[in-house]
């Protein structure tokens, strides 16, 4: 074996070792430690174990406590510091809304009953319960559900004052239309005060509405001097003031819609 291949052989040999020392990683230093994340403080408020439904009473069964981000812990949650027995205390108190499971339990959001009935636990304070009846045709074809906002037309039909029979209807009677009411909750249709299977319609007989008691008055009147229809309001506007002109001149005193021969005219009365 000459000298070249000797060389060659030893320079390979010293490369392998070297390789050979360098993967053996006994040079490499051990990775540093992860830092341990600090624990946040908690507290334990009082959640909904279960879905809790509207108008469902409330049992023991269906709250427990559970532990919450204390920073972020309103100041509305019912603590178990504060109120260790608040689980036997809100038994038998009725949700005024849905609460979902894990969702934290608010005092707004339930009602003591005391021995009355579901709608009247849930109606605000001042507030009345009045029912009326409705069809397909004056009920938005279904599509009104509870929680929904409406407007309340009332139709009457007169007779034509004035004889005038140069009219393409031969002298027809007026019919009049004018809103008395806007903004008012649907508190249920027929007995359910809530939607069922996710259904979007409902084709009920009676709507029961949420009223002031100036409010009773106004419908009790109308409901005997015609019919009655409810214009589903857009959930966009459904919070809204009604402040604009146009709902401004609806809600005028005296203000009606006259429809004659298919024209319809606005006629405000005088007021005194």
């Amino acid at each position: 074996m000459n000298t070249a291949r000797i060389v060659v052989l030893v320079i390979a040999l010293g490369a392998g070792g070297v390789a050979a020392y360098l993967a053996s990683g006994f040079d490499n230093k051990p990775a540093p430690a992860l830092p341990v994340a600090e624990k946040l403080p908690t507290v334990e408020v009082l959640v909904a174990k279960n879905d809790i439904q509207l108008g469902q009473a409330v049992k023991p069964d269906d709250l427990q406590w559970q532990a919450w981000p204390a920073a972020t812990a309103s100041s509305a949650f019912i603590r178990r510091d504060g109120r260790p027995d608040a689980q036997t205390q809100i038994a038998g108190s009725i949700a005024r809304v849905p609460l979902m499971q894990g969702e934290p339990i608010r005092e707004q959001k339930l009602v003591r009953a005391e021995g009355s009935g579901f709608m009247a636990a849930i109606l605000p304070s001042g507030m009345r319960a009045v029912s009326t009846e409705i069809s397909a045709e004056t009920g938005a074809g279904g599509f009104i559900l509870p929680n929904d906002r409406v407007d309340i037309v009332l139709t009457r039909r007169l007779k034509n004052p004035d004889g005038n029979n140069d009219g393409p209807t031969g002298g027809n009677d007026l019919v009049l239309s004018e809103v008395i009411l806007m903004n008012i909750r649907v508190l249920a249709i027929d007995q359910a005060p809530k939607e069922k299977d996710g259904q979007n319609a409902v084709i009920g007989k009676t709507v029961t509405l949420e009223l002031r008691p100036d409010q009773v008055a106004v419908l009790s009147a109308a409901r005997q001097g015609g019919t009655l229809t409810l214009a589903l309001r857009s959930i966009v506007d459904a919070n809204a003031i009604d402040g604009t002109p146009e709902d401004q001149a609806i809600r005028r005193p005296g203000g009606v819609n006259v429809i004659r021969y298919g024209v319809q005219a606005r006629q405000l009365t005088s007021q005194k």
